[in-house]
């Protein structure tokens, strides 16, 4: 088993294989002058099962770019089974025709990732789980929820309330109400442009409650700020945000500096800088992810690593480490 990384994410790359106690593949992803992405494998991988690391964050064409080159580079070296290991999968928002003459990208990418050499896909929180069955290969998906449950149940939250940001979310909003013993809210949102969303009614009750809003990412927070400037508005005690992905831009940071939401509780499956003025806590999904990678290697079970409804009776599989808090 080799395990490589391109330019996305090289620290989760790092903790993923200090975790699972291998060393990291050796590789060269470079750029020439016009911007061409150069790749050399730079270790022997014939009749090797291979897994390369590279989350689709920002610059998501470069990075996707990345990905299709190092896999048809292992492919060309005669690698015996390459696995795309993609914890943040980009264009995921583009999975249907929702108006006329615009592309399914999200299919559109599950083909290349396919036709550059992937043999099997692990990912986590995908933005539509339906985005699966664009494959044809298997595709293993985690969630980032047991990780968050183990750091949320040290807090001690009164009367919570788990809200769902929108309606599209209220599956994952129900999984975590369930495994947290909590009550259950939704925003009913309206999205006056790609970056605007003006939170329009509420649905349940929060007033006097601790309230965690979930949500697989978030980019201009409009939709996590809107909410929460609602919910702070119904009477709500503490504000908390747990988001899978936080692909934050410019915009977005200076949103969550000025909104009402007490602490955002996020993965390391993105890289991001430091940012200063916001309380975010960054768990590590290396463990998860590393376990998924031992698993598949070993052609064993992944089941129970992305079956956490039992949670609350038992321990999860794997634990989050919290990198950052600041």
């Amino acid at each position: 088993m080799k395990i490589f990384s391109g330019n996305s994410n090289p620290p989760l790359a790092s903790k993923i294989c200090e975790a699972i106690g291998v060393e990291p593949g050796k590789c060269a992803v470079t750029a020439f002058p016009d911007g061409e992405t150069f790749v050399k494998i730079e270790e022997n991988v014939r009749g090797q099962d291979v897994f390369v690391v590279q989350p689709t964050s920002p610059p998501t064409n470069q990075h996707l770019m990345e990905l299709f080159i190092m896999m048809d580079a292992l492919r060309r070296a005669s690698a015996k089974r390459i696995t795309a290991v993609i914890p943040y999968y980009g264009y995921a928002r583009q999975d249907r025709k929702d108006q006329p003459r615009v592309p399914i990208t999200a299919k559109l990418v599950a083909n290349l990732l396919v036709a550059a050499g992937a043999n099997r896909i692990l990912t986590m929180d995908l933005h539509a789980q339906q985005i699966q069955g664009f494959f044809d290969i298997p595709v293993d998906h985690l969630y980032a929820a047991p990780v968050m449950y183990r750091y949320l149940r040290q807090k001690e939250l009164r009367n919570l309330v788990v809200v769902s940001p929108d309606v599209g979310g209220l599956k994952m909003a129900h999984a975590y109400a369930q495994v947290l013993g909590a009550q259950l809210a939704i925003v009913a949102k309206r999205r006056t442009s790609p970056t605007e969303v003006e939170a329009m009614t509420l649905i349940g009750e929060v007033e006097g409650s601790d309230v965690l809003i979930v949500d697989d990412l978030t980019e201009t927070a409009g939709t996590l700020t809107s909410a929460a400037g609602l919910l702070r508005h119904r009477g709500a005690r503490r504000i908390f945000a747990c988001i899978s992905h936080a692909i934050l831009n410019e915009l977005g940071i200076e949103r969550l500096r000025n909104s009402e939401i007490d602490e955002l509780i996020t993965t390391d499956s993105v890289l991001r800088p430091e940012i200063d003025g916001v309380k975010i806590t960054t768990l590590s999904v290396a463990e998860l992810l590393g376990e998924a990678i031992k698993r598949i290697h070993t052609n064993s079970s992944v089941t129970s690593l992305f079956d956490f409804k039992n949670a609350k009776n038992q321990e999860p599989a794997v634990s989050g480490k919290i990198e950052k808090a600041g």
